[in-house]
């Protein structure tokens, strides 16, 4: 065992150091890490991302793009056969067709290489031809990145810290009552074992769609070929003092640590430790809806996701030596396009507000990150409305459900994030003062110029943030 784990990490350490030399001599590679917390749109912002570098009119905030100083993009066979390729092209057909609509979540992890032909800049640019960098974008769901959290964790740490966080949740009244009610030193029973597994799944997938982050262990929510297995079936359980061997309770136990082992340590060595640069996208919008309790875990969830992380510079010497570090990480509060542009300043100062643990935790390790509103593509118009004697600024787009047009006003954000961290942190079940209201609207008719992309809200600036300093 010790062999074979002294052997993986010199391969490990071969592998980086190979791909270091070749990206600080040749031709530099960005490994861009994009996820997300529940329905916050990934798979359109890479979507919407790739088709506004290919085609870069509407990217004057792409510092590159506005010197002219990127002369192609194009997409290129990606780099791993072992993963999946990002279907670019049948989203971007689903968001452009005749009667557009949302494009299907991806569901694992996958990959896409996009080449870009840069003209240097500054004195290089008249003793160098273009060079060629080379943005692999890395899709993995946002459950997968807040199971990493697990690593540091027993099963007794992780059965107590769920159960104190889920005990106020109506969701979660059937899974507890089933729990307390085991006798967690009696022998293992395999039908108890998969019912209890079963209602803390179901638990899981209600809380996600009450705008609830923190929802692990993810693959219970994404399981893909683990359904079913004994490495999904555990659930956790009171503490015992000292459950004998052969217990549910040990059973239990066995199997969180397989998960760990067989599942997350796996995701963490061949996909996550590999990012140079990650953006989170959070759904602030619908989790102000759903509540403080929402909010509160939300901003708790984005904490823990910085535990995850190895930030820093990556530096030459650095990478040979220790592995990549996370350079830049950006928090994105998506559905910018679902308020008037006279709210989003409001909107980036609550995302700046959730994620200020998190973000003074990874600048303490050097690495830069950034809070910003942004919509990777925009489903709405604004407009003005007379309403008892004033004026709303609303924002009008095609629901989702009826496909009718309709204008719409969600309520006014607070000027100081505080007025919603502060009863949220308290433990508030409700906001006392405001009914924050959400819709669902579905993908506007585009009708595209040759070398525009998709229409967004400050996806050039994201990306200036992204990879701007190496284009």
């Amino acid at each position: 065992m010790v062999i074979s784990t002294i052997a993986d990490t010199l391969t490990r350490g071969i592998e980086n150091v190979t791909d270091t030399v070749s990206g600080t001599f040749f031709e530099p590679v960005i490994r861009l890490g994009v996820t997300g917390l529940a329905r916050s749109g990934k798979t359109v912002f890479i979507t919407s991302l790739v088709a506004n570098l290919m085609d870069r009119a509407r990217m004057p905030g792409l510092l590159a793009q506005s010197e002219g100083r990127i002369l192609s993009a194009y997409l290129q066979p990606q780099p791993d056969d072992t993963l999946p390729r990002f279907d670019f092209e049948t989203h971007l057909g689903a968001l452009t067709a005749q009667n557009p609509h949302w494009p299907d979540s991806t569901r694992a992890v996958s990959e896409l290489r996009l080449s870009l032909k840069v003209r240097p800049a500054g004195l290089l640019s008249g003793l160098q031809g273009p060079r060629t960098i080379h943005l692999d974008i890395v899709d993995y769901p946002g459950e997968w990145l807040l199971d990493l959290g697990l690593l540091d964790k027993t099963y007794t740490e992780w059965s107590e810290d769920t159960l104190k966080r889920i005990v106020t949740r109506d969701a979660a009244k059937d899974y507890l009552a089933m729990a307390s009610a085991e006798d967690g030193t009696a022998k293992l029973d395999e039908a108890k074992a998969q019912a209890l597994a079963a209602s803390f799944t179901a638990y899981l997938k209600t809380a996600r769609l009450a705008g609830f982050s923190d929802c692990t262990p993810g693959r219970f929510l994404l399981p893909g070929d683990l359904a079913g297995s004994p490495v999904l079936t555990f659930a956790p359980l009171p503490s015992q003092p000292s459950p004998p061997r052969k217990s549910l309770w040990r059973e239990m136990e066995r199997r969180f640590e397989a998960y760990k082992s067989q599942v997350v340590k796996p995701f963490f060595r061949d996909h996550f430790a590999k990012i140079d640069r990650q953006v989170v996208l959070v759904d602030a919008l619908g989790a102000i809806h759903a509540g403080p309790q929402a909010v509160e875990d939300m901003r708790q969830a984005m904490a823990d996701i910085l535990g995850s992380f190895r930030p820093g510079q990556n530096m030459f010497l650095t990478q040979l030596l220790m592995g990549k570090r996370v350079e830049k990480i950006l928090f994105a509060a998506t559905k910018a396009d679902h308020l008037h542009h006279t709210q989003h300043a409001r909107l980036t100062g609550i995302m700046q507000a959730l994620t200020r643990e998190a973000r003074d935790r990874a600048q303490f390790a050097g690495a830069q990150t950034n809070a910003m509103s942004i919509a990777s593509l925009r489903a709405t118009v604004e407009e003005t409305r007379p309403h008892n004697g004033s004026e709303l600024d609303c924002v009008r787009g095609t629901l989702l459900d009826s496909g009718k047009q309709a204008a719409f006003y969600p309520g006014e954000l607070p000027e100081d994030p505080t007025h919603l961290l502060g009863p949220a942190r308290d433990g508030a079940e409700k906001w006392l003062d405001q009914d924050y209201q959400i819709m669902r609207f579905a993908p506007a008719k585009l009708s595209l110029k040759p070398g525009e992309g998709p229409p967004h809200i400050r996806l050039d600036r994201a990306a200036q943030f992204l990879i701007g300093d190496r284009l």
